[in-house]
């Protein structure tokens, strides 16, 4: 049983389902003979880094500085800064550049590669530079077919302010898969994507650029990486309810759960409160596109067994469930999140669980 002393919400993660997820795919990237740079945005956690390479420091992939300047003070030494670079933190980009190996940089349009250059004629600085595609997902990153995105790659390559380190996408529309053959399907899109903008790139001299991609339904659903040289997914250390839901995992490898306690009990009109409101689980919708009553997250018992309960609304601080058993104040319950990414990110510190007890604490980083 988990002690009584714990404040609620709590943001808790199974150990051994954590490690079982982290070796399964560090394994997969070694068999298919690809470079493996997890994501580490989804729990900001040096002790999870780590384990994602095995026990040891490795190659890295940050959504924020302020994750890259953490990681690199304890020990990673080659980061890849997923986000598109503002001018305004070239600066703080190149410092912590000189403390490590390497810190790679993301654009994606001419005037990002103009700040890089300016940059450079005042301080002198090189930058490693990716140049993001977009596969699909039209969140950011230039058209593989379009020509101006091949007169940037040669504008990268020949740019005395950077150094030109591959090509970058990022499969999110696989999340509006709704199920394992759509995930394939998309993946397959995603390798051939940035294979057919390489060798439109070949043909201005580039040669064989490095790929390297990353989305956790993708990866986990390919049983090996081909077409590729790099792989970075993230979230999948968690896992969550919406990758349970498309096909990307079983719900017994989400590794997370909060929880909650029960503070008003409403059986006549078949209603809890409990006190995990939107700043414990974030307001995710999750998988709506696959069922449009899913709620908020999985309820389930202190044991993890999901219950018929589901959470329809979130205030602050205030979760309500739709319940039609009478569950007294007092319990309770623990709800897988919707998306681990967000709902990991409201917590100050994680509870690490082994057969039911408490055997460690961990302090993610927190800011950008």
């Amino acid at each position: 049983m988990l002690p009584d002393d714990i404040t609620t919400p709590a943001f808790l993660i199974e150990r051994s389902v954590l490690h079982r997820n982290c070796d399964r795919m560090r394994r997969k990237a070694l068999d298919s003979g690809v470079a493996f740079r997890p994501h580490v945005k989804t729990h900001k956690s040096v002790e999870i880094g780590r384990i994602q390479h095995g026990g040891w420091t490795g190659p890295i992939t940050v959504s924020t500085l302020a994750e890259a300047e953490y990681f690199a003070a304890n020990g990673f030494r080659d980061i890849t800064y997923a986000f598109p670079i503002a001018p305004d933190k070239l600066a703080r980009v190149a410092a912590l550049a000189a403390r490590i190996e390497r810190l790679s940089v993301l654009i994606d349009s001419e005037r990002a590669l103009h700040a890089i250059e300016e940059y450079h004629a005042s301080h002198g600085h090189v930058f490693d530079v990716f140049l993001k595609v977009d596969c699909g997902y039209h969140r950011a990153g230039v058209d593989p077919d379009s020509p101006d995105s091949v007169r940037l790659a040669t504008a990268i390559a020949r740019s005395e302010a950077a150094r030109m380190q591959g090509l970058l996408t990022h499969a999110g529309h696989s999340y509006n898969a709704s199920g394992v053959e759509d995930i394939r399907r998309i993946a397959a899109e995603e390798l051939a994507c940035l294979t057919r903008f390489r060798a439109l790139l070949a043909t201005e001299g580039l040669g064989e650029t490095l790929r390297s991609v990353g989305s956790t339904p993708t990866a986990s659903v390919v049983d090996t990486f081909s077409n590729c040289d790099e792989v970075r997914p993230g979230n999948y250390v968690f896992y969550d309810a919406f990758q349970a839901t498309i096909g990307s995992c079983a719900l017994a490898d989400v590794a997370c759960s909060v929880l909650a306690t029960v503070v008003g009990s409403y059986p006549e009109r078949g209603a809890l409160i409990v006190d995990a409101g939107a700043l414990a689980m974030s307001k995710d919708r999750g998988p709506d596109h696959v069922d449009p009553q899913f709620g908020y997250g999985i309820v389930c018992d202190i044991s993890l067994r999901p219950l018929p309960m589901r959470l329809v609304a979130l205030s602050q601080e205030h979760g309500k469930i739709e319940a039609h058993t009478h569950v007294p104040v007092g319990t309770r319950l623990r709800i897988i999140p919707n998306h681990s990414c967000l709902t990991a990110a409201m917590f100050d510190r994680y509870y690490i669980l082994d057969r039911g007890k408490v055997v460690d604490q961990w302090k993610p980083v927190r800011g950008w």
